[in-house]
């Protein structure tokens, strides 16, 4: 059985990033999933005078080890002020820290959503040219505009023409 690692890279407890990540990782068949929560990888805002000072914090080996655990990593990104989120970031800088390839050479499928028509866009478009430098494999992404309006708690995405994109992506990744 392979296992994804998922996440919303977000903080917000009600994040509609963390909902979109755990519905697309459950669409893949024989394996295993572990949605993270960003709060549980909470740290001092990165600085080198704080790694000079006290190293790199035991909860950065932590998600960097989760990340090397999966056959599969699926980020959705919240977008803050067209960028990754501050919470996201930070684990981010603290994690490149113990490897500039921070995603070990993962597969990856990256996801964006917002209450707005551009879904995130703009931060998603950041990942998938960023993520390569970082180890990252990307195999596909997805934008998924409106949230409220085609996401659904119960069913998931709601749109027909977006379900059916992201069930193609879903698909074309081997695991």
């Amino acid at each position: 059985m392979k296992k994804i690692i998922a996440f919303g890279a977000s903080s917000s407890k009600t994040s509609i990033n963390k909902q979109f990540a755990t519905y697309t990782a459950n669409q893949f068949e024989n394996s295993e999933v572990e949605v993270l929560d960003l709060n549980d990888f909470e740290m001092p805002v990165f600085s080198t005078d704080k790694e000079k000072e006290n190293g790199i914090p035991q909860l950065a080996q932590d998600f960097y080890t989760k990340l090397g655990s999966a056959d599969l990593i699926i980020v959705s990104f919240a977008e803050h002020n067209g960028a990754y989120s501050a919470a996201f970031k930070n684990i981010f800088d603290w994690t490149s820290r113990i490897n500039m390839k921070t995603f070990q050479e993962k597969p990856m499928l990256l996801l964006s959503t917002s209450p707005g028509p551009r879904g995130g866009s703009s931060v998603l478009e950041i990942a998938k040219n960023r993520f390569p430098f970082q180890g990252g494999v990307v195999k596909g992404s997805l934008s998924l505009p409106s949230f409220f309006e085609n996401f659904d708690v119960s069913n998931g995405i709601i749109n027909p023409d977006l379900k059916n994109q992201l069930l193609g992506i879903v698909n074309s990744i081997e695991l």
